[in-house]
């Protein structure tokens, strides 16, 4: 065994094998509270998977090891990770690892399954649906209406920015007078009703017996707050481990030091420069005052040698994250050499840029790096306008990450509203989308079905025998059938009836009925690896598919296709060529991340996350020129462009700095000759003397 052991931690740098070996003794496997700072690039999920493993190899009960990751498949993904490193020590039939990591999975995961088993000692229904963004954004825009405030004389916040508002409070622990203040200024006028907004809205989440996806977070953090519930839950597990603990919001924070306050048995890992989620309420306070919520201090381990980069672009990434203001002091380094400096392009517009990124993405693909080892990162979405035409123009196939989800899909949405119905009847509006999906049901129509289901201990019953609406027709028998039957049958066929019912709608409602209906197709082969209706609908809601059939569909319509992601899409990815858009002030940081220092550290940090994505070669380009549609009066303009801040003059010879296009004589990316300058006014001037 000890051979086996010592054998499977050698493939681990010093760092590593410190952070993994941490508090296991002989015979002892809880030690004191570990920070692991991992710089991008190092290895941060093979150490925490090799961390996992070496407590169970040492003894740890597999199922007593909570590990909280920020996807359910990078929880997965883990779990298997776990289990292969533990079963080149254990062997193959060990069965320790039976129902190893059991508990992996999401915060929001994790809470959903700890308030069903505690729904009854904490005053929720069993049967309680969970509502995504879009489905609480309707109910707050419906108790928005029924306050009255969609009728008031000055503008009330639209239901988006109404549910934004609630969520930050929530998830940030503030205040409302404080998060309208620092976030939502142009709404503090409305103080007051919005608090008897919310009200209403929680109110009516509960008496529909739905959550919505801050509730998961607050119900577990008001369980936490008891201390009896603290200490039950705190003691079903030895260790809790947590990844990316810089994208926490105040919540979880709460959440993690209730569970273990004295930090015993406790992992948090994470970077303090990769922190660029808080407009989510995440904040970088709670990594970087990790260490000192213990007594005594929790111990800090740094992973600082990275395995994906070459040294020139960590060099100019260091140079560029060490001018934060506060940060865990870290310099990633690497044994990958080089001579090429990440490139500083100055290009005349964002037309030139994207021609540049063209000729250079073609190439390299000329050279052997395919497309999708290529990826063009932008601030905004709306970044890659340019680009995406021109990249049509020279059919060029990509994918752009940060579009519509999967759920997202209104055919998606009715299909999951109607077994969301069945499951919880009281859940308003999943019955009101299901309702509204009849010829001849109307809003009040609808309306007066919901109130009798709602007075009736059996919803469902009073649905199926109630007299159709007057206008509703055959229609409505078909659905009281579809619903009796949905009753009765068993999972995983629920979703081929309600697929079965909806067919018939699809196609009257949608044009392109058959590319949606391949949709609701791979909803069924999604659906069989759920063990039940409330199970699917839980995690599918709170880990939703990323595309649509038609995004999802373009890689099959070419054998190689380029990558176009937000920053914050991007994150945890990497690309042998990587190529940044608009790194100009305005953009990066942007007009509207620069009010505060906090907010401006925060876009220092995200030009830091695209730098540190790139393997082998970086391109951070600088038009110098933007066209601006429709400003205000002063109609389409062009606004001229100063290279960001975050690169002064003293982090210049870190880069290789050039322009696009070529001056004259000189050769272009793709080899052949760029048309030299010429002065005609000289000439003219010439012509006359």
């Amino acid at each position: 065994m000890l051979q086996a052991a010592i054998t499977y931690l050698e493939g681990l740098n010093p760092e590593q094998r410190r952070a993994v070996e941490h508090g296991v003794r002989q015979n002892e496997t809880v030690g004191p509270p570990l920070l692991i700072i991992a710089g991008a690039g190092s290895g941060k999920t093979n150490t925490l998977a090799h961390r996992v493993a070496h407590l169970i190899v040492n003894g740890a009960d597999p199922r007593r090891v909570l590990l909280m990751t920020f996807s359910r498949r990078a929880a997965a993904e883990m779990a298997r990770r776990v289990e292969r490193i533990a079963r080149k020590v254990l062997g193959d039939n060990s069965s320790v690892l039976t129902d190893a990591l059991v508990w992996a999975g999401t915060f929001h995961g994790i809470g959903a399954r700890l308030l069903r088993e505690y729904s009854e000692r904490i005053g929720l229904d069993t049967a309680f649906t969970i509502h995504d963004r879009e489905d609480s954004a309707d109910l707050m825009n419906l108790v928005r209406h029924e306050q009255g405030f969609s009728k008031t004389e000055r503008r009330f916040p639209a239901k988006g920015t109404c549910l934004a508002i609630y969520s930050r409070c929530v998830n940030a622990e503030k205040p409302l007078e404080q998060v309208l203040g620092q976030s939502f200024p142009w709404c503090a006028s409305w103080a007051a009703e919005l608090k008897q907004l919310f009200a209403a809205y929680v109110a009516a989440k509960q008496a529909q017996q739905v959550l919505d996806y801050d509730d998961l977070l607050l119900y577990w953090a008001q369980l936490m707050s008891e201390a009896a519930f603290a200490q039950e839950i705190g003691s079903r597990f030895d260790h809790v481990l947590v990844d990316e603990y810089q994208d926490t919001n105040r919540v979880q924070s709460t959440i993690l030091l209730a569970l273990k306050n004295d930090g015993e048995g406790l992992t948090v890992v994470g970077d303090d420069a990769q922190s660029i989620y808080s407009f989510r309420a995440a904040t970088v306070r709670n990594i970087l005052d990790f260490p000192d919520q213990f007594s005594p201090r929790a111990e800090i381990i740094t992973l600082d040698r990275n395995y994906r980069s070459t040294q020139p672009i960590l060099a100019a990434a260091n140079g560029v994250i060490g001018l934060a203001k506060e940060r865990f002091t870290k310099n990633l380094w690497t044994d990958r050499v080089s001579s090429q400096k990440p490139q500083l392009v100055a290009l005349r517009d964002e037309a030139d840029q994207a021609r540049y990124v063209v000729e250079q993405v073609l190439a390299n693909r000329e050279q052997g790096c395919l497309l999708k080892q290529q990826a063009v990162l932008f601030r905004t979405s709306s970044h890659s306008g340019s680009l995406e035409i021109e990249l049509t123009r020279r059919n060029i196939p990509f994918v752009k990450f940060g579009g519509l989800k999967f759920l997202e899909g209104a055919h998606v949405k009715d299909v999951l509203a109607i077994l969301r119905l069945v499951e919880n009847p009281r859940d308003r509006i999943a019955g009101f989308r299901t309702l509204h999906l009849l010829p001849g049901v109307g809003p009040s129509s609808a309306q007066r079905v919901l109130d009798r289901m709602a007075d009736s201990p059996d919803p469902l019953a009073v649905l199926i025998d109630m007299p159709p609406p007057a206008r509703a027709g055959d229609d409505w028998l078909t659905f009281v059938e579809a619903v009796a039957n949905l009753r009765v049958s068993r999972w995983p066929s629920d979703l081929e009836l309600a697929r079965a019912w909806y067919q018939p709608h699809l196609e009257r409602i949608h044009e392109d009925a058959e590319v949606r209906h391949a949709d609701l197709i791979q909803l069924e082969q999604i659906a069989s690896g759920y063990p039940s209706r409330e199970r699917f609908l839980t995690e599918l809601t709170l880990d939703p598919p990323d595309t649509t059939s038609d995004q999802a569909g373009v890689p099959l319509l070419d054998e190689d296709f380029l990558i176009l992601s937000t920053i914050h899409s991007a994150k945890g990815q990497e690309w042998k060529s990587v190529y940044v858009l608009n790194v100009v002030d305005g953009c990066i940081p942007s007009d509207l991340g620069a009010g505060t220092t906090e907010e401006l550290e925060e876009e220092r940090r995200l030009l830091y996350v695209a730098m540190t994505r790139a393997k082998d070669d970086l391109h951070l380009l600088v038009p110098q020129r933007f066209f601006v549609r429709g400003q205000n009066a002063q109609g389409d303009r062009h606004l001229y462009a100063s290279r960001t801040r975050f690169i002064p003059e003293v982090l210049l010879p870190l880069f290789e700095r050039c322009s696009w296009p070529k001056p004259a004589g000189a050769m272009s990316v793709t080899g052949g000759r760029v048309a030299p300058r010429i002065d005609i006014a000289a000439r003219m001037r010439e012509r006359w003397r």
